[in-house]
């Protein structure tokens, strides 16, 4: 009888040992199951130049209408020209695995670590309005204005407004790659006017305090200069404040490139000439049908270019 009760005690040890680790693994199933199954919604990091200037908050709320029509959601943020602080926003996405990155590069070269860095990990990078210019890094797509026609049609609006003779300045922003397109587009068609020359191509850094600096250097190397190029409305506006404080409204004229509120009414005044308009929501909106179809499998072209308009004092009234 104690060997029966013995034996009995031994199976049904057995019998407990067996359901146990039965149960554990399925919970380990289970487990795993959850862990692999993939997000319902798409994550996309998004790193802007800045959320402070209006062509950007137009550009944002074309990442975010679209974004919204496709059930993506966004983590939004903004070097603030500051390229180290972008290149730690980019590591921040690589981190969180997002599923796709989204960069208006602060440095179009300086950037190319970063990007490298979301390469390596298996993330593709878009570029939009400004693209990378690094050696060794891959963009599925870039998706900006046609700059250089852009730059084309800020200088035909300089020859018509100096009758195609006279001394013209650029105030250029060298680091940044849309801003490279411009005046090369720009400089190639004043090119085609032999009684136009460029006597300067000094930098503004793209903001407006630098760029009223740098005009008055122009201002004061060259007195005869007829017309000032200011490679986005900060410079142009920077420029225009220089132009004021030097006494020579009437005497140069402005062209600028976005078409800000604050140039639209600069132009409609009569003291800027012309701007060239961008259509920022377009390629905000571009943006995301771009990682929308490179999701899906389908093909994205490489370099995808919105058309560019020019806004002059008509266009205004």
């Amino acid at each position: 009888m104690l060997k029966i009760q013995r034996v009995l005690s031994i199976l049904q040890i057995f019998t407990f040992i067996w359901l146990v680790s039965g149960c554990g693994g399925k919970e380990n199933d289970t487990e795993f199951t959850q862990k692999t199954e993939p997000s319902s919604k798409l994550v996309i990091g998004v790193s802007l130049l800045t959320r402070t200037h209006p062509f950007y908050q137009d550009l944002e709320a074309g990442l975010q209408e679209a974004a919204a029509s496709a059930g993506y959601e966004l983590l939004i943020t903004a070097g603030e020209f500051d390229v180290a602080r972008q290149k730690d926003q980019i590591q921040d996405f690589v981190v969180r695995k997002v599923d796709a990155i989204v960069v208006c590069p602060c440095d179009s070269k300086s950037i190319g670590t970063a990007i490298k860095a979301a390469n390596e990990a298996g993330i593709p990078v878009f570029t939009a309005d400004i693209a990378c210019l690094a050696e060794g890094v891959k963009i599925i797509s870039h998706v900006a204005s046609d700059n250089i026609a852009g730059g084309q049609l800020a200088a035909q609006a300089v020859a018509q407004a100096i009758k195609k003779a006279g001394k013209v300045a650029i105030i250029d922003h060298p680091e940044v790659e849309s801003v490279i397109q411009r005046v090369k587009g720009f400089e190639e068609e004043i090119a085609k006017y032999p009684d136009i020359q460029i006597v300067a191509k000094l930098s503004g850094h793209g903001v407006k305090d630098q760029a009223f600096r740098t005009a008055e250097d122009i201002i004061q190397a060259h007195p005869d200069v007829t017309a000032i190029f200011g490679i986005n409305d900060d410079s142009a506006l920077g420029a225009l404040a220089a132009v004021e404080k030097a006494g020579k409204m009437g005497s140069i004229i402005i062209i600028g490139f976005d078409a800000v509120p604050e140039a639209r009414e600069a132009i409609k005044a009569g003291k800027i000439y012309a701007d060239v308009v961008q259509q920022p929501r377009v390629i905000g909106q571009t943006t995301i049908e771009a990682i929308r179809t490179y999701i899906s499998g389908g093909t994205v072209s490489p370099t995808i270019l919105i058309p560019c308009a020019l806004y002059l004092q008509d266009s205004a009234n």
